[in-house]
């Protein structure tokens, strides 16, 4: 197979829509659940084929172009380089894990849950792999729509609430992003990424381009002060849903920052970017802060996501080729280890139908392949030196530090909040007397829960002993931004 022609990029984006719809060929659950995990390991494989032949010099590869509305310039137009590449790879491979962990515990209108997990993978690899601004936009706000019922649907407590809270605060986020997208092909004729990038637009265009599709984005990773919407989501959340959120929408959002408000805002950037880093910040402190002080465990882990997010966009505030390369890794690392996070709690949540922490402890004793593998995810969170988390944020605070030492500080004081509530959690959770009569009798982890793990486990070590595996193909592409972006603003 020649893949230089072959529609690599578009078998991977609508193979999920072609196994959801094969979901409607089958009447027993059983051949539900494979047909979803087949067809996500189906679409994982072919993601792979993105690797043989890459080559790092930061070009868009794998290009498609397909003329779609004559006279609009409406194109249906994909494409791949090194900051998108490892987010595709991570959304194809929490697909069959998220299947995989759902296989159990989702024994009520099966053939909806796994349909709306499989048309939201596409979705969010639309939103990767799009370079034309139109399909962008419909692949962004079509993903609202299948994590809408996920919540509402499959959640908890008040799922309702929570689901239309998320629904409501990230499409409010987006409406104005589609006006200046409209102005953008006003002025340029073009709803191409590569076209608008060389255009060169107006000063006043890029200010207000960038305060909108910014407010989107920022809703989105979430950033402080727009982030309330993240926890309710979270914690209401069906585990399968807290991971894709997690993994996977979050990074949506410093995405689009790096694909979108850089490269086509350059002058807005730089009387920005002060302001992001300040937020990151306070989201980074605020986050940590509020995790400490949570005694539902998966509250804890959502407050967590909020503080990890804000290293990512202090990575971008940086711009720099660590921070920015450093940010795009430690999206992936956060989609990894916080998936995983939310996996575990999962799994003890299904044995004992609660998360506050005073009904554990002592759960080393009973359960010492959970409390090993939860203390090897948590390490990763913190971001102990061997494991995935230390190499970005190590790579971030340097960007960081290369521009404002103060900036350096107060993120390291975050990495010594994570280690706090994280092992607040451990303490909790596995230590302590075993006087509960509830966790007494708790089964350990069968192999199915090992196998959903293990993948996670094994990439923690890889990235974190080979990190130039991953930045061979990131740093090319950050290297290319930066030459376009970096002279208007001064890096």
């Amino acid at each position: 197979m020649d893949l230089t022609t072959f529609p690599l990029l578009s078998l991977i984006l609508w193979l999920p829509v072609l196994g959801a719809l094969a979901l409607f060929l089958f009447a027993d659950a059983r051949s539900i659940r494979v047909t979803a995990l087949v067809v996500t390991l189906l679409d994982f494989a072919a993601s792979l084929l993105l690797l043989p032949r890459w080559t790092p010099d930061g070009s868009m590869h794998y290009q498609e172009v397909l003329a779609w509305a004559a006279g609009l310039d409406f194109r249906y137009h994909l494409g791949v380089d090194g900051i998108s590449l490892w987010l595709v790879l991570l959304t194809t491979l929490l697909g069959p894990i998220v299947v995989l962990f759902s296989w159990r515990n989702v024994t009520e209108n099966v053939r909806s849950f796994f349909f709306l997990l499989l048309i939201q993978q596409a979705g969010m690899l639309g939103v990767f792999l799009s370079l034309d601004l139109i399909l962008f936009f419909i692949f962004w706000e079509f993903t609202l729509i299948p994590m809408y019922f996920l919540i509402g649907q499959w959640g908890s407590g008040r799922r309702v609430y929570a689901a239309t809270k998320f629904f409501l605060y990230t499409m409010a986020g987006s409406a104005l992003m589609l006006v200046v997208i409209l102005l953008l092909y006003f002025q340029t004729g073009s709803f191409n990424w590569l076209t608008l990038k060389e255009a060169g637009l107006d000063r006043t265009l890029q200010f207000w381009g960038f305060l909108t599709f910014a407010l989107a984005f920022a809703i989105k990773v979430p950033m402080f002060p727009f982030h309330t919407w993240l926890p309710d989501a979270h914690v209401e959340a069906p585990t399968a849903g807290s991971v894709i959120l997690a993994g996977v929408l979050l990074k949506m959002g410093v995405y689009g920052f790096l694909r979108f408000c850089l490269p086509l805002f350059p002058q807005a950037t730089a009387i920005f970017l002060p302001w992001i880093a300040g937020l990151a910040i306070v989201g980074i402190l605020y986050g940590s802060l509020t995790a400490l002080v949570q005694k539902d465990v998966k509250s804890l882990v959502a407050y967590s996501s909020i503080a990890h997010l804000g290293f990512v966009m202090l990575g971008v505030a940086s711009m720099n080729e660590q921070g920015l390369s450093g940010a795009v890794l430690q999206s992936v690392n956060h989609g990894l280890s916080t998936g995983a996070l939310f996996l575990m709690v999962g799994m003890i949540y299904d044995r004992r139908h609660t998360r506050l922490l005073a009904e554990f402890g002592g759960l080393w004793r009973q359960m010492p392949v959970y409390s090993a593998l939860f203390m090897v995810v948590v390490m990763a969170s913190v971001g102990l030196p061997g494991l995935n988390g230390f190499v970005g944020e190590f790579t971030i605070l340097l960007g960081a530090f290369r521009v404002n030492p103060l900036w350096a500080a107060l993120g390291t004081l975050g990495v010594i909040l994570a280690a706090w509530y994280l092992l607040a959690a451990v303490r909790g959770l596995l230590h302590g007397p075993l006087d509960n009569p509830a966790n007494q009798h708790l089964a350990d982890l069968d192999r199915r829960e090992v196998l959903v793990l293990a993948p996670l486990v094994l990439l923690f070590f890889l990235i974190g002993l080979f990190p130039a595996l991953f930045f061979d193909k990131i740093t090319p592409a950050v290297e290319l931004l930066l030459r376009d972006v970096g002279p208007v603003i001064g890096r």
